[in-house]
């Protein structure tokens, strides 16, 4: 599969993909989306919510990498431990990763991006005091829930490219995975996603999307 390193609105980069006329992130901000959907909506929401002592995090498309390195910057500010687990069906090169800018855009000390990318798969590796990173690579259907989780960053590839990932067998796995109270965020609005989820057990609510985006999804475990 053919990719290409592109720059968003927000001067952060991202990956086109040329075949779908699909990318890794809105072009309209990669780094303004993640922090809208995913921290804001995701990550914050939950410790004001629920003020856990500690955090498990499941992420659905490891992809660049950019969501691991917000949820580290936020899990030292909050001072909140996290255990991130990310599943990646197909990872990225090493010379995609160095053109990547978020080290740069988000003041990140370049090798701990880098070392996101470096550690050993199949593996927990503790990347810092608040943040343990375990990459698994596995395609998405194949989960196996074990109410593990408290957070879900759903970051597939859309519905017109990937239509399978957006449905109801995928989001009972999802639902699995989830604690009693749990919370999924993703991007995606779509009314077929949002009845799907539904139709798996969620309670699902409609809030304002990140830049370019009228809506996203957050789903929660009643």
């Amino acid at each position: 599969m053919k990719r290409e390193i592109i720059t968003t609105a927000d001067g952060s980069s991202t990956i086109l993909v040329p075949d779908w006329q699909e990318t890794y992130h809105s072009k309209h901000g990669a780094v303004n989306e993640s922090l809208h959907v995913f921290i804001k909506n995701g990550f914050e929401y939950f410790i004001e919510n629920h003020a856990p002592k500690a955090l498990c995090i499941l992420e659905i498309g490891f992809g660049t990498g950019l969501n691991a390195l917000l949820t580290l910057q936020a899990a030292e500010k909050y001072k909140v431990p996290v255990y991130y687990e990310t599943v990646e069906g197909f990872p990225m090169t090493l010379e995609e990763i160095q053109l990547l800018n978020y080290a740069e855009i988000t003041h990140t000390d370049p090798k701990l991006f880098q070392k996101l990318h470096d550690c050993e798969w199949e593996e927990t590796v503790e990347i810092s005091d608040f943040f343990s990173l375990h990459k698994r690579k596995l395609l998405f259907e194949n989960i196996v829930g074990n109410s593990d989780f408290d957070l879900i960053y759903f970051d597939a590839f859309g519905a017109r490219v990937q239509p399978h990932l957006w449905t109801l067998s995928v989001f009972k796995i999802m639902h699995t995975c989830l604690r009693q109270k749990g919370v999924l965020v993703t991007y995606a609005s779509k009314g077929s996603a949002r009845r799907a989820m539904i139709e798996a057990g969620f309670s699902v609510e409609k809030l304002p999307g990140p830049p370019g985006k009228r809506e996203m999804l957050r789903a929660s475990v009643l």
